[in-house]
């Protein structure tokens, strides 16, 4: 079977107070996720992205080396810039479009933001999050990748295409 690895940990990264590697985050299995083809009840949805948010943020709080990072960067932030590679791992090996699950991947950057990782998510410090599905397992499940950036890195090649 094919190596089905999405992310290259040993890709030379930016030292930052959280480090060069990438910081795998995952979320519960199981977590109801929010697709943007399923139309929900306002306050289902708003109870939902809660749910999501505060599941990244305390993520982030069971990851020793995240919470040392954390210290270490105060009064800042581990992360100035940053790329978040995001991963929906399905139940079943059907078709997906993972750009579907773009509310969920919000909803967990916005919790990336809350457990202290980055001042905010904006496109000056935060690169995606890049949407892609990962091999299935027993329970749907979310998982960030984040990893430091250099000022002006350009790892996409995004710059080719803003001039």
């Amino acid at each position: 079977m094919a190596d089905l690895t999405l992310f290259t940990p040993e890709v030379p990264a930016a030292t930052t107070a959280a480090g060069p590697r990438p910081y795998v985050i995952e979320l519960p299995s199981g977590l109801k996720l929010l697709n943007a083809n399923r139309s929900l009840h306002y306050k289902d949805r708003m109870k939902l992205t809660a749910k999501l948010r505060t599941a990244a943020r305390e993520a982030v709080s069971e990851c020793p080396s995240l919470l040392d990072a954390i210290d270490a960067a105060k009064p800042g932030f581990p992360f100035q810039r940053a790329h978040i590679l995001g991963v929906v791992h399905p139940k079943d090996n059907g078709r997906r479009d993972p750009a579907n699950w773009y509310p969920s991947f919000k909803a967990a950057v916005d919790g990336l933001v809350d457990a202290g990782l980055f001042e905010d998510d904006d496109h000056t410090r935060v690169l995606g999050p890049d949407m892609r599905l990962g091999p299935k397992r027993k329970r749907e499940q979310l998982v960030l990748v984040v990893r430091g950036l250099a000022p002006g890195e350009d790892p996409l090649g995004y710059e080719a295409v803003t001039r």
